[in-house]
């Protein structure tokens, strides 16, 4: 089963070409229920609703490090710290946006090296804590596309540190959607085709079997924080970026681009990158 946010924030199902109601406020209560909602009666066609981010979580644990592809490709620019399994923080949330919502580029002087990263994301259907990887796939309920936009050169700055945020969070920098697929018609979560284009361009092409880690072992990694329904997690992405090539300042996004996440069962997000003064221009 497909779920989508649509239109005005109403929340449904898909069925085929068209999209039944759910009577819900929004994703997340629909979580919070249980999974469970009445239908409305209401039924539109998919092409003729807008898709929005299909949920606003409570929590985003944005996990990193979890495809050794990515470490790998990170040594060829020294890249300051390695990028293994067990990286995590929290995004901001305030970020996300659904497909074919605009990415918006910073105004001049924020950032010059706007990278993409494509990741799949896994949506926790109930409350839990403390839980084992066998015990994980009960907290499974679905499975998003999450394209992890990236400041290089803000994020270079913040691992001076060893930490970084704001290189990854900026407005409209977390790409999400374009719907919740249930693990049902996801199948093995490990054994599905990634790709990420510019333009029609291939620049990201990997498989979920060559992560590091099982997406339970993250998911119960990081149990003892607690999760609440409607949670998201990242599992990291993949070689390709931008930022670790021979030559990132002709890779990098820019105003124009379009990038399109696809990933196999789940679905391909799509989005557009805008330029600071199309969408803040004075009235």
């Amino acid at each position: 089963m497909k779920l989508v946010t649509f239109d005005d924030g109403r929340v449904g199902r898909i069925e085929g070409s068209r999209v039944v109601e759910l009577d819900v406020p929004d994703m997340r209560t629909y979580y919070e229920r249980g999974l469970l909602a009445d239908e409305t009666g209401e039924t539109f066609a998919l092409a003729d609703v807008r898709l929005r981010a299909p949920i606003i979580p409570k929590k985003f644990f944005h996990t990193a490090g979890n495809f050794r592809e990515h470490d790998e490709e990170s040594k060829n620019v020294n890249w300051s710290h390695p990028v293994l399994p067990w990286i995590v923080f929290f995004q901001n949330i305030d970020a996300i946006i659904g497909t074919d919502d605009a990415i918006v580029y910073p105004p001049d002087g924020l950032t010059n090296e706007m990278d993409y990263e494509l990741e799949l994301a896994v949506v926790i259907g109930k409350a839990g804590k403390f839980f084992s990887p066998e015990e994980a796939e009960d907290y499974i309920a679905g499975y998003i596309i999450f394209n992890d936009i990236t400041a290089r050169d803000i994020q270079r700055e913040e691992m001076k540190s060893g930490v970084f945020c704001l290189s990854k969070s900026i407005d409209t920098f977390c790409p999400i959607g374009p719907w919740i697929v249930t693990p049902d018609e996801v199948g093995d979560p490990h054994n599905l085709s990634m790709e990420l284009r510019v333009n029609g361009e291939s620049r990201q092409v990997s498989h979920t079997s060559r992560m590091s880690v099982t997406i339970p072992e993250i998911i119960s990694h990081y149990s003892p924080m607690g999760y609440s329904p409607g949670d998201i997690v990242s599992t990291g992405t993949v070689s390709g970026v931008a930022g670790f090539s021979d030559d990132p300042m002709s890779l990098y996004l820019k105003p124009g681009d379009e990038v399109e996440c696809e990933i196999e069962n789940v679905g391909i997000l799509r989005n557009r990158v805008v330029a600071w003064a199309d969408v803040h221009a004075p009235a």
